[in-house]
């Protein structure tokens, strides 16, 4: 039978195509898509001339039904999006709260009583399909109700503690989940956002797709934006010494970069208080993350460029350093002393369906008559850690 309205997935999500209009954002477009029998058929529609500009198809796998889901999305919208939250545990301190498009932010986010974060949030999910001819979805995350994202939260923030392999509490973690209705079906997404709090000053800003997504080669690119406290400078290792950088700038982490110990990207000077330094994700961390060559943007704080809800930023689809982030330094890179400073940190995960390496991916299986799911999260996001012992601490605490 011919599809009908009702049968298109996300059809109200923002898309691209490599090589017309809807590229970069020039004209709003649209991918309603169609499944069936392990395909999907994309009809991206061109809505400011109103024209069908192309079709494509995706293999999806195969997927068993799923049943329904009871949501709660009004009483997470009074909890969470219409008010912040605080949250307070051992030498932590911060507030959060659910936005309508750019996922769980925290803010004034403090370690012994000294600023860490101004804020922190997953402003886009880019979710790109064919290396060669560059469509997808932007995905925003965000609030059930009143709100601008395509993959919206299904159950309230929840914080759960951190143990290392011994069994020894050492943290703990803010964790909020986002799934489509239908999900793991084809042409469902589930992402997931963790901030981890640890005892000794580390703190990591992470998040991760559980697939399943409209394809099996997926290309999944987070872009965090993390506001750091007023009075921190950003040095770059660079010709063996921290060298402090004094325009704004992009960098791509790949096999070239050198690291300071091999672990380390930037170090976030707060002089006299508590230095961290940036550790990306190379697959060192034990999530099953596989490393995230991310591209890292360093800009001027500016309340327009990103402070309010970014419904979405960028083209889904390049696979270049014009992620989103760059626009924020055009026409031209602007110096940076004594200015508040923003890290941007989109990393790249790549979707995999093969037995024995799947990475972005879910499946259902059926296990002595009961309707399971077996997930395979990829995790992007960089660790913070302490250059020194904080400020106050006890000897031997670290």
């Amino acid at each position: 039978r011919l599809p009908r309205k009702e049968d298109a997935l996300m059809a109200a999500t923002k898309t691209s195509l490599h090589g017309t209009r809807c590229e970069r954002s020039q004209h709003l477009c649209v991918a309603p898509t169609f499944v069936k029998e392990g395909r999907a058929l994309w009809s991206i529609v061109d809505l400011t001339d109103l024209t069908l500009v192309g079709v494509r198809w995706t293999n999806v796998g195969e997927s068993a039904p799923v049943t329904e889901r009871s949501l709660e999305d009004e009483k997470i919208a009074i909890e969470f999006c219409e008010k912040d939250s605080a949250l307070e545990q051992g030498d932590w301190k911060m507030q959060y709260h659910l936005t309508s498009s750019d996922g769980l932010e925290i803010f004034d986010v403090q370690f012994r009583g000294v600023p860490v974060l101004k804020s922190a949030k997953l402003v886009d999910w880019h979710v790109s399909y064919s290396k060669t001819e560059q469509f997808g979805y932007s995905d925003a995350i965000g609030c059930p109700i009143f709100s601008q994202a395509a993959v919206i939260a299904r159950a309230a923030p929840k914080v759960t503690p951190l143990y290392n392999t011994s069994g020894t509490k050492v943290g703990f973690s803010l964790i909020q989940e986002y799934f489509n209705q239908d999900w793991p079906s084809p042409c469902n997404y589930n992402y997931r956002q963790e901030y981890e709090f640890y005892t000794d000053g580390r703190f990591r800003v992470k998040g991760a797709s559980v697939g399943r997504g409209c394809g099996n080669d997926g290309v999944y690119r987070p872009v965090f934006r993390l506001a750091l406290p007023d009075a921190v400078t950003v040095s770059e290792w660079k010709d063996s010494k921290w060298q402090e950088v004094e325009n704004e700038q992009w960098r791509h982490l790949n096999e070239t970069t050198v690291l300071f110990e091999n672990r380390f990207q930037y170090r976030l000077n707060n002089s006299p208080h508590q230095s961290y330094l940036v550790e990306p994700s190379t697959g060192q961390f034990s999530d099953g993350g596989r490393g995230d060559s991310p591209y890292t943007y360093i800009t001027k704080y500016k309340s327009e460029e990103g402070e309010a809800n970014l419904i979405t930023l960028g083209s889904c689809c390049n696979t270049d350093y014009q992620q989103g982030p760059e626009v924020f330094m055009t026409p031209e890179a602007e110096p940076l002393k004594g200015s508040p400073l923003v890290l941007w940190y989109v990393g790249e995960l790549q979707n995999d369906e093969r037995e024995g390496k799947k990475y972005c991916w879910a499946e259902t299986y059926i296990e002595n008559g009961i309707k399971r799911v077996r997930t395979f999260p990829c995790f992007a996001g960089p660790m913070f850690v302490p250059e020194a012992p904080p400020i106050g601490s006890l000897p031997g605490e670290r």
